[in-house]
């Protein structure tokens, strides 16, 4: 009987230890590419800038120069500089693992910049992931 109990609280730590690999992601960017084909990825945005000889490919583009105006707080004379106008350099990097049939099964963001207005980041708006 001992056995027996311990065998069953042996095969419940095991089964407690188990987790499943596959997650559900918020990213608008893997819910607009996994599963795509990445030929389609690179047929719409350019070709890769490396890839690992299979399964892996950097992709990077969406350059862009932007200046960001002046921010202030208050009005009138109890107006008062937060911020400086200023100029950001866009761009976004993204890493693709594909699979055998060549299909995106993740996606990436290694370079990317947040909306100055709080919107879609840079790579969110470059690569259409609202579509």
């Amino acid at each position: 009987m001992k056995f027996r109990s311990l065998l069953l609280s042996a095969f419940g730590l095991a089964l407690a230890g188990c987790s499943t690999t596959a997650t559900l992601s918020n990213d608008p960017l893997s819910s607009r590419w996994v599963g795509q084909e990445a030929g389609k990825f690179f047929a719409a945005y350019g070709p890769p800038v490396s890839d690992d000889g299979g399964t892996i490919y950097v992709w990077r583009g969406g350059y862009k120069t932007a200046r960001i105006p002046a921010q202030y707080s208050g009005e009138g004379k109890d107006k008062k500089l937060v911020s400086k106008a200023r100029t950001a350099y866009l761009l976004c990097q993204v890493k693709l693992t594909v699979g055998d049939d060549y299909r995106i099964r993740a996606i990436t963001k290694m370079a990317d910049r947040p909306a100055p207005d709080g919107g879609k980041s840079w790579c969110e708006q470059t690569l259409d992931a609202a579509k």
